[in-house]
């Protein structure tokens, strides 16, 4: 009976010996696997590699163009493998590199709509702040309090319906977009996706439909109005109501001198300067 207990008590302690060997094995074997760039696994952009391997997206409309809210599947898909999702919302045809537009048109677009674009990560609590005093202080929207990566997640993939659930979906959505873009891309996709009024879609199809000019061509007037058409397109557009559009241009202008992006005496040339619009 001794016997048995005995050998009992060494099969436990040969058992505990085993686990304890495997667990430290296991650490040492994790910790190799991370130092040695294994961690990469766990990065968002790693598993956007994986929709390469997928089926290519068909392509999709905007957001207002759809038919249906997409189901609960395709919500998640586009989480998962978001570049995926949003290539299949853009137009190659007049897709423009953010090399072949302005800085100035660059400048006017994040002075208006999200000043810190290039500090915060998708969702911006202290421009919400801020775009309200604005707001108040002028008696009227003269900056959004959406950033530029909510406004393009809302553009390429949601309803203009306000609840709660579609503000969450979007602000996760917004901070997918800056876990697996760099800044500037997100600038680039929002500046060949939003919608510029008068059934204008890109920063090509609006420098052309407006001023009959590529976007490269664009002088300080016209890429301030263009700027402004984004906040209310239907409203600012040019051809629907061109003094709107030219005070729109005006709120751009002295946000752009407001942030120093360009002088003041820059900014009152710029406000008189004759524009010619290309159906004129």
């Amino acid at each position: 009976m001794i016997q048995k207990q005995k050998a009992k008590k060494r099969k436990r302690r040969s058992f505990r010996r085993l686990f304890w060997f495997l667990r430290l094995l296991g650490i040492v074997f994790s910790l190799s696997f991370l130092l040695s760039g294994g961690w990469n696994i766990f990065l968002p952009r790693t598993w956007q590699g994986i929709g390469d391997f997928l089926p290519k997206a068909e392509q999709s409309p905007s957001a207002h163009e759809q038919a249906e809210e997409p189901g609960f599947t395709d919500r998640l898909d586009r989480l998962i493998f978001i570049r995926r999702a949003v290539q299949s919302h853009v137009r190659e045809d007049s897709y423009v590199t953010l090399d072949k537009i302005p800085p100035l048109l660059r400048d006017a677009i994040i002075a208006v709509e999200d000043k810190r674009f290039y500090t915060h990560h998708g969702f911006d609590p202290e421009g919400i702040a801020r775009a309200s005093l604005v707001n108040l202080q002028y008696g009227q929207i003269e900056e959004g309090a959406s950033t530029i990566t909510q406004q393009l997640v809302k553009n390429l993939f949601l309803s203009h319906e306000q609840t709660f659930g579609r503000k969450a979906e979007e602000i996760l959505l917004a901070m997918d977009m800056e876990a697996n873009y760099s800044k500037d891309e997100i600038l680039e996709l929002y500046l060949n996706t939003i919608y510029f009024g008068s059934n204008f879609y890109g920063i090509e199809d609006a420098a052309h439909g407006y001023f009959n000019k590529d976007p490269r061509e664009l002088d300080l007037a016209e890429a301030a109005m263009l700027a402004g058409l984004p906040n209310a397109p239907s409203l600012y557009s040019p051809y629907v109501d061109f003094l709107m559009a030219k005070k729109r241009q005006f709120i751009v202008l002295d946000a752009m001198t407001r942030y120093g992006c360009i002088s003041e005496a820059s900014a009152e040339d710029a406000k008189i300067k004759p524009l010619y619009l290309a159906h004129e």
